[in-house]
């Protein structure tokens, strides 16, 4: 049973007929998830001719006229206001940070070496951003969360000072699932999260202490953002305030660190591992500077909309994100076009395929269904960030987001996998229609890399939506489960984020794409001919938020 909210007045009786319903009507429109429309959009997007569909070029002007044209000949009305765009204005930030970081204590000095020791970067736009003697404060998992009685900041003011923080949840490794979600990473264990908290603090810079474990990936990836541009909304207009830095400190530096300050660093991680944590001086100042430069921009999601019969001002709203990384560095074969056929030109075709397939069944929604497909995922989420802080649609008459960030390609799975498993309501709605079909939801294999913080839906829960999504199963139907996994380590090693990301008949198999597209979009029909509002479930980090709104 879904969480009603009183502003509904459903009654039993009422429920009980939808659901009678929805039962009747099931597998209608289910024939209409087509694999040659999905396999067409994919080739189609994944071409050459795209040019990887990176944001402010001429491959993006390609994408969004496309979606456009075959939103325009499925008869979907534009989604905002009369138009099928909505303009995302951003910014790309190149910030060049000096070489060294100079840290001193009254118990001796460090010469940090930027790149090999830690690696830092700007929001900030001014052309030099540099701090002096600034303090630094050991703020444990720098974690604030009421619903965990929590707060790693409590009586101690970090304005203008650096933070130093432990990357993860404390419940990461402690064998205890009560102590937040054990080894199940929550919002508060992602990075950005830490960043976003140390600025609400008014701290001057935040340095995550990186360790490979709980990090879920090497202080390599790290090292990829050392020197380089990175996209972010153009917030120019705003008055919120940005650190001078954000960035890490390896595990080997903080030691070093914790030695300067006379702090033990195990004994620093079981006290930051209690809710009685108080944050500790270090006892030393740090002095560096970066280099920046600005540009700005303006980019494009693409929205169109099924108008609903009954219920026209409730919306279900599907996404997926158009961009991808365009033309780079050259492979060994020297292919330099990033062409993203899985990531995630593959979730676009399931947008547009979902879309036709609301659109040509016989029974309309009573609810409007919205078709999003938005940029700049791969810089940071930010086409769905500016979509939650400028919502076409009011997000208190939302009901839900269902997003595709990569279909399954490996042909039919018996399962499919449920990101962020224990989040929302909308699971039980998917293994429902999963159990209908003879298939079963399965959790994702590595919980503690948090990926349901990694891709769209998530800025849609932060502002309280319930959001689904789901992965591609590793149940293989016909080769089992040690196969399956294979394919997707396969998928990681050979494919993810490199110019082999194409589209090949020979290598793809879509039958199982098509099993997963069917489920979600009979789990949109569903919410889309009912009255029923899912909600997070008790424990969410965003019941409260749609709570506080939705009483």
């Amino acid at each position: 049973m879904k969480t009603k909210y009183t502003l509904l007045g459903l009654t039993g009786l009422g429920l009980l007929f939808s659901c009678q319903q929805d039962l009747a009507n099931y597998g209608q429109g289910s024939d209409l998830i087509k694999k040659e429309n999905l396999e067409k959009h994919i080739q189609t997007l994944a071409s050459d001719n795209f040019l990887g569909r990176m944001p402010f070029t001429e491959g993006e002007t390609k994408t969004i006229n496309y979606l456009k044209s075959n939103f325009e000949e499925m008869g979907l009305e534009p989604g905002n206001n009369g138009s099928y765009f909505q303009e995302v204005p951003l910014m790309k930030i190149t910030a060049s940070p000096a070489s060294s970081m100079k840290v001193v204590s009254e118990k001796g000095d460090l010469e940090l070496e930027g790149l090999k020791d830690y690696v830092i970067w700007t929001q900030r736009t001014e052309e030099k951003v540099s701090f002096e003697d600034a303090e630094l404060v050991f703020a444990g998992f720098g974690i604030v969360a009421t619903e965990y009685g929590w707060d790693d900041y409590k009586n101690i003011d970090v304005k203008d000072k650096i933070v130093v923080v432990l990357v993860n949840d404390p419940g990461f490794g402690t064998e205890d699932a009560e102590l937040f979600k054990g080894n199940t990473m929550t919002y508060y264990g992602r990075w950005t999260y830490k960043y976003e908290e140390a600025a609400r603090q008014g701290a001057l810079g935040c340095l995550i202490v990186h360790n490979t474990i709980p990090a879920g990936y090497g202080f390599n990836v790290v090292q990829n953002n050392w020197n380089t541009s990175k996209l972010y909304l153009d917030d120019r207009s705003s008055t919120a305030y940005k650190p001078a830095f954000e960035g890490w400190v390896t595990l080997s530096v903080a030691n070093k660190l914790f030695d300067l300050a006379g702090l033990n660093e195990r004994e620093m991680l079981a006290k930051a591992r209690k809710s009685d944590f108080q944050a500790v001086p270090m006892n030393m100042k740090a002095s560096s500077s970066l280099e920046v430069m600005a540009e700005y921009d303006v980019s494009k999601n693409v929205i169109a909309k099924l108008e609903g019969s009954k219920r026209s001002d409730e919306y279900i709203i599907y996404t997926a994100h158009w961009d991808h990384l365009g033309i780079g560095k050259p492979d060994e074969t020297g292919d330099s076009i990033y062409n993203g056929a899985l990531d995630n030109a593959s979730g676009t075709a399931a947008l547009l395929e979902i879309a036709r397939a609301f659109k040509q069944a016989d029974e309309k929604p009573e609810r409007t269904v919205v078709f999003l497909a938005v940029t700049a995922e791969e810089q940071g989420l930010w086409g769905s960030a500016y979509y939650a802080e400028n919502p076409v649609f009011p997000k208190e008459k939302t009901v839900a987001n269902i997003n595709m960030d990569g279909i399954n390609p490996y042909g039919k799975m018996k399962d499919i996998v449920l990101v962020g498993m224990g989040q929302s309501e909308l699971e039980e709605t998917l293994t429902d229609e999963a159990d209908k079909v003879g298939r079963y939801t399965s959790p994702e294999p590595t919980p503690s890399a948090g990926y349901y913080f990694r891709s769209d839906h998530f800025n849609f829960a932060k502002i309280g939506i319930p959001a689904l999504y789901t992965g591609t199963g590793i149940d293989h139907a016909e080769k089992g489960k040690e196969y399956g996994k294979e394919l997707q380590d396969n998928y990681t090693a050979q494919y993810y984020h490199k110019p082999s990301d194409e589209y090949d008949p020979q290598r793809w198999n879509l039958d199982g794409a098509v099993d997963d597209v069917e489920l979600l979009y009979h789990v949109g029909r569903k919410l889309a001919l009912g009255k029923d509002w899912p909600n997070w479930k008790e424990g969410s980090e965003f019941k409260a938020t749609r709570d506080a709104y939705m009483k």
